[in-house]
């Protein structure tokens, strides 16, 4: 379909932007609006300044997001630092919204148990979520059975006594900026990996998971995808792919697949990467695939690296936007007149957080002023 064909077909789908002002939310003090676009401009965690954007393309919002920092723990002599946690949702919001109000719950009654932050503290956290979201999923089977095909990507950043913990369940992404003393430039650093068919490994996995099955990954309009349905491998939900006692009625026909299956082809086990921080180290991008569709690690980095930290987060949300509109042939103010839902067409939802890293507080020890900030869901009216 041709650029202006199409634009002849969404063009009645266009709006005009809301004016940004403060969202009325208490939790959301500082942040503005700007149409489908959310954002908190700067902010103060346990180690530094941070930035944060959403922009919705979906009919809902499918993209969470919060930054919590102080205590790690329900107890006053356990951990302390900051946590960011990404959400990506498919198929719905309700994964995304449960996981933003449950996994760092989780996380802190076992950091709590285990007197600190750990590994094993992060996965427990995880696949608690899992559990009681899948509960839930049981619970609500007969009269909303479309909750077993709804389920979200988990990206979580912990820092803590001086360390980051990286833990990722799907597709979205971390990239660390780290200063290059010699050149005085900001070099990329991935510190995450994506489970996403696309990629060769991640397909090799799921085959030596499932030698038995020749169908577990197919190539479907030249994008592969698991059981020809659904890229990402690890996930919050998903229910209709772990659990065969969701995958037939009343659960609609093209989420069942043609022959049972005997263990679960997704899972909700992140992975987990662990180190130290050092004073080279600048800022890390926390966002969901959506940004990393239209902006290489290198592309992003540079723009953390040579504009102002205050609202940083929204300059990365409008440089996806301004590639996007030009993949299209069309300007970037034309796409924002575009509503949510037929935005889909274009771009993802985009999550951003930004987190600066002031290498004096990473070092220190002592206690931290709370934050709890959740991004816009989504449901709020237009201002």
């Amino acid at each position: 379909m041709t650029s202006s064909r199409f634009m002849k077909i969404v063009s009645p789908c266009w709006k005009s932007s809301a004016v940004a002002d403060d969202d009325p939310n208490g939790s959301n003090s500082g942040s503005s609006r700007d149409g489908l676009l959310w954002y908190k401009d700067s902010g103060h965690h346990a180690y530094g300044e941070f930035s944060m954007a959403v922009v919705q393309a979906n009919n809902l919002l499918e993209d969470q997001s919060q930054i919590e920092s102080g205590p790690l723990s329900s107890l006053d002599s356990g951990p302390q630092g900051t946590f960011v946690g990404i959400y990506d949702g498919h198929g719905g919001p309700e994964t995304s919204r449960f996981a933003n109000q449950n996994l760092f719950q989780y996380l802190k009654k076992f950091a709590s148990e285990q007197q600190g932050m750990s590994t094993e503290v992060i996965h427990k956290a995880f696949l608690a979520t899992e559990e009681e979201f899948l509960s839930l999923v049981k619970k609500q089977w007969l009269s909303k059975p479309q909750l077993a095909s709804v389920g979200s990507c988990c990206l979580v950043g912990i820092i803590c006594s001086g360390t980051l913990y990286i833990a990722n369940a799907g597709d979205s992404r971390v990239v660390l900026g780290r200063l290059d003393k010699a050149t005085k430039e900001a070099t990329d650093v991935q510190l995450s990996t994506e489970h996403n068919a696309s990629m060769e490994s991640v397909r090799e996995e799921l085959r030596s998971l499932h030698p038995d099955d020749s169908q577990i990954v197919v190539l479907k309009h030249k994008v592969w995808r698991i059981k020809g349905i659904i890229q990402v491998s690890r996930s919050i939900g998903d229910a209709y792919l772990k659990n065969a006692e969701f995958n037939k009625e009343p659960l609609l026909s093209k989420f069942r697949l043609s022959e049972p299956f005997c263990k679960p082809i997704l899972n909700a086990a992140p992975t987990v990467w662990i180190q130290k921080l050092h004073p080279q180290d600048q800022f890390l991008i926390f966002a969901s695939d959506g940004l990393w569709e239209h902006l290489s690690n290198k592309e992003a980095v540079n723009i953390v690296n040579e504009n102002p930290s205050h609202g940083i987060a929204r300059r990365l949300v409008k440089a996806a936007l301004h590639e996007a509109a030009k993949k299209r042939e069309m300007r970037y103010t034309d796409l924002k007149k575009i509503d949510r839902g037929v935005r889909r067409h274009f771009h993802d939802d985009i999550t951003v957080i930004v987190l600066f890293l002031d290498s004096n507080l990473v070092s220190k020890s002592s206690s931290h002023p709370s934050l709890s900030l959740r991004g816009w869901d989504g449901t709020m009216q237009a201002l």
